[in-house]
This record gives structure tokens, C-alpha cells and sequence, in this order.
């Protein structure tokens, strides 16, 4: 009756309950969208619109915007740029890290001009859910919908230019269009998933769970859908660790995304040599 208790008594405060909504949204959105970017090996450009993001943020708050609006500007921007470019452009890092340089650059300089920005530096770079209102939890239900509305409308051109590149351009798939919208929606999911962990672990729900649902599963619909109750089980569970504990919640996010990852990735070697076993068994009878 006790434990019972203590584990619903945080949902009687509007802040917590806040902060499961908001969790709730970008977790499964990170987790869907996260999946193809991991399954195209894109995560270096994730991380990168996550630190272009924190520019745009500054400079938001430099002409008096919402830090939101900045973000999710510079990242779209940045997408469409990288995804442009990355068709042209051999290595696709060349392409990410000159544009991650520039916005870096500005956000320097909208540093310099707007210090007193930086009392909310903290807050931006590693994200503070449980300060998330009603407002904010509309405004990330609406991105989150458009969000996977224009994954959805890629997909299938999306999977086939990923697994076969080649094959898919001379059937006609226009690669830099696909790689340009791709991207644009990844800055999307990026900006949602920076409200609740922040611009630096962005990686905790975009790239552990998808990574790790990678490692265990085989089929598409299969992967995402585990990709996306992997991050959804470790938001709300960092949520509740942290409400208990007093630590961050963005560190215990951070912790449960790489358990998770860690335990998956030995997942398929237990199972490999469970199947050589069954077999041996099964030879001897």
C-alpha cells in the first residue's frame, strides 16, 4: 500500500503530470523518427542540428522570441541546407560539420550581444521537462503530429533510397529531395526532443532506443514500434527515477538510454548461442 503511494503521489502535481504529457510526445516521436536516422547513419547530423539549434535559440531570444521558434528555425534551415548538400558532397560530414561551425559561430555572437541569455543557457543545453506548461504541451503535440505526418509521407521512398541508394536512383527516386525532407523532419523531432533533455542529449531519445531496437529486431514495424516504447518507457521512467531521487531527469534519461542500449546489444549473441545449443540439442535426439 505503501510503495502504491509513493508511486502515484507525484501524479497529484500539475508540473509532473505536465511533464509526463510533454515526455510522453517527444519520446515516441524521437523514437519513430530516430529509427530511420540511425537505420540511414545519420546520427552525426542529429547531433548537429541539436548544437545548430542552441544558436538559433540565442538568437531568438536576442530580437525577444520564444527560444522554441529560434530552434526549431535554425534546424529546419540547417536541414534543408545539409540534406541539399549531401547529394553533392561526398562525405556527408563535410556538409554537416561546415554548416555546425557557421551556426555555432552565430550563436557565439548572439551569446556576446544578449549575455543575459545565459542564465537560460543551462536550462536549454540539458532541458528541464518538468517546467513544461500547458501551452508548451499543445504547441509539442501539434509539431509532433506534423512531424511524423511528413515521415509518413516520405517513408516509402525514404526506406528504399536507405537500403538501396543506387538502385533506388535509377528507378527514379530524386535522392537529394528525399535526403532534403528527411533531414527537415529530423530538425523537427530534434527541436521537440531539446525541450525535455536538452540541445546536448538529444542522442538519450533520437539515437539509444532506435539503435537499441535495431539490435534485436529484423523487421521495420516491429523496430519502430520498440524503438518508440523504448523511448517512451525511459522518459517516464527517468521522470518518476528523478522525482524520487532529486537527481535530473535528463541525467536519468540519459542513464536508462545507454542501460537499454547496453543490454540489447548482447541480446543477440545470448540468442545466437541459445540457437547453436537448441540445435546441438536437437541433433543429439
Amino acid at each position: 500500500m505503501a510503495a502504491t503511494s509513493i508511486s502515484t503521489d507525484m501524479f497529484q502535481y500539475e508540473f509532473m503530470n505536465n511533464a509526463f504529457a510533454a515526455a510522453g510526445i517527444v519520446a515516441v516521436v524521437s523514437g519513430i523518427v530516430g529509427y530511420f536516422l540511425v537505420m540511414r547513419g545519420q546520427t552525426f547530423a542529429g547531433h548537429a542540428l541539436s548544437h545548430i539549434g542552441f544558436a538559433g535559440a540565442t538568437g531568438a531570444g536576442l530580437i525577444g522570441l520564444a527560444p522554441l521558434w529560434g530552434l526549431l528555425g535554425f534546424t529546419l534551415a540547417a536541414g534543408i541546407v545539409m540534406g541539399a548538400l549531401s547529394e553533392r558532397i561526398s562525405n556527408r560530414d563535410i556538409a554537416i560539420g561546415i554548416v555546425l561551425s557557421l551556426a555555432l559561430g552565430f550563436g557565439l555572437l548572439f551569446l556576446h550581444y544578449y549575455t543575459s541569455f545565459a542564465t537560460q543557457a543551462t536550462a536549454l543545453l540539458f532541458g528541464n521537462v518538468l517546467a513544461v506548461d500547458r501551452q508548451m504541451i499543445a504547441t509539442l503535440a501539434v509539431l509532433g503530429a506534423i512531424t511524423l505526418l511528413a515521415l509518413g509521407l516520405i517513408m516509402r521512398p525514404l526506406i528504399f533510397a536507405s537500403l538501396q541508394p543506387e538502385l533506388a536512383e535509377a528507378k527514379g527516386v530524386p535522392l537529394r529531395f528525399v535526403s532534403t525532407a528527411f533531414l527537415a523532419t529530423v530538425a523537427l523531432a530534434v527541436s521537440e526532443c531539446a525541450q525535455i533533455v536538452g540541445v546536448l542529449l538529444v542522442f538519450t531519445l533520437m539515437v539509444g532506443p532506435p539503435a537499441a531496437a535495431q539490435r534485436v529486431t529484423t523487421g521495420l514495424w516491429s523496430g519502430l514500434g520498440l524503438s518508440a516504447a523504448l523511448a517512451l518507457a525511459e522518459a517516464w521512467l527517468g521522470i518518476t527515477i528523478a522525482y524520487h531521487t532529486d537527481w535530473p531527469v535528463s541525467f536519468c534519461i540519459a542513464v536508462l538510454s545507454a542501460l537499454g542500449y547496453f543490454v540489447c546489444l548482447g541480446m543477440p549473441a545470448l540468442w545466437a548461442r541459445q540457437s547453436h545449443a537448441d540445435a546441438l540439442d536437437n541433433g543429439h535426439d
